[in-house]
């Protein structure tokens, strides 16, 4: 499947990206992709890639989240023959893999602590040891991260370790969600609309409409460009008549569950009461503090909608993470910090 590498937009965010990716291609130096789910985190892990002197190595993609914590350490580094039930050969991981090219560590906040200790030692000494072997591999890998977390909240939790988060965080790339840069979305759709009508053969299709290309550039896209991508998709397989456009903006908590908190907070979708918040008496007792404001009130938003689709998904916590667009575990994890019942 052809992955995308090329950067679309006007914004000054993707154009700051653009001229951070060609000044660090060639160091080698590990680097960190953040932004939310959707934004393009992969597409500049690969823009990286291809303008490297790695570029014909090997490109190798870990998932932090889609893997239990039990295969994670065995794919990371491998293992010998009958280094664990069912290990009936030996397997070379993904480190060594992608010697002399790219590791891509997709969603690197998923990953349990044990295995952070681990990969932190082999980021600082250049080498591993694969599970059943006391014998060391050595391996030159360019790192490169990706996450949707806000990792110094996950340090302050305990979830990450400080150290590996200095480690892969030697250069940070931030892409801003779609909704901060408007201006992205009229290049965003004539792209896909010109690349999905080769791929798909309709060569026919008339351009879209004025109303639904001004609906489609007004629409906040909660899912970023990973959204309006398949909306695009949709429209030139199916027709405009397909739009979901109206429906996704008059039904946002039924139909897209992948919105950010604060777009569902400010959209009213859910009733959020804030009386813990007393702006007059904050003033008096001088303890007014926005990062403590947006921290609780981000607990509470989350404690809504997490308790919400647990409700509507009788508590199947599966298809609740899989509604929210996070991992298990971390469903897992906030069900815990935040203390959400569970009494369907």
């Amino acid at each position: 499947m052809e992955m995308e590498t090329e950067l679309i937009g006007i914004s000054q965010n993707i154009e700051r990206i653009r001229k951070l990716i060609a000044q660090v291609a060639d160091t080698d130096l590990n680097i960190l992709v953040c932004g939310e789910t959707g934004v393009g985190k992969e597409v500049v892990v690969r823009s990286l890639y291809q303008k490297s002197k790695r570029l014909g190595k090997p490109f190798v993609k870990v998932n932090c989240a889609a893997l239990p914590d039990t295969l994670l350490e065995s794919e990371m580094f491998g293992y010998e023959k009958g280094a664990f039930t069912g290990a009936q050969k030996k397997m070379r991981g993904k480190f060594e893999q992608a010697d002399g090219g790219v590791l891509f560590l997709d969603e690197i906040g998923d990953m349990p602590l044990p295995l952070q200790s681990k990969l932190l030692r082999a980021l600082q000494d250049g080498d591993f040891s694969p599970l059943g072997s006391e014998k060391l591999i050595s391996t030159d890998v360019w790192v490169i991260s990706a996450t949707n977390h806000d990792l110094e909240d996950d340090i302050a939790k305990g979830r990450l370790r400080t150290d590996l988060y200095h480690r892969i965080n030697e250069i940070r790339i931030t892409i801003q969600p779609l909704r901060n840069r408007p201006e992205d979305i009229p290049h965003l759709i004539d792209y896909f609309t010109k690349k999905y009508k080769a791929q798909l053969d309709k060569k026919l299709l008339r351009p879209l409409s004025k109303s639904t290309a001004e609906k489609l550039i007004k629409y906040h896209w909660p899912g970023n460009v990973r959204e309006l991508q398949n909306e695009i998709k949709r429209i030139i397989v199916l027709g405009e008549s397909s739009a979901r456009i109206d429906e996704m903006h008059t039904d946002m908590i039924g139909k897209s569950f992948s919105a950010p908190i604060e777009t569902l907070v400010n959209q009213n979708s859910i009733p959020i009461e804030l009386s813990c918040l007393d702006p007059e008496k904050a003033l008096d007792d001088g303890s007014l503090s926005l990062k403590k404001i947006k921290k609780e009130t981000r607990n509470r938003v989350d404690r809504e909608l997490i308790s919400y689709v647990l409700k509507k998904t009788h508590g199947n916590r599966g298809r609740a993470a899989k509604i929210l667009n996070v991992s298990y575990k971390m469903l897992h994890d906030k069900i815990d910090e935040l203390n959400i019942s569970l009494d369907f």
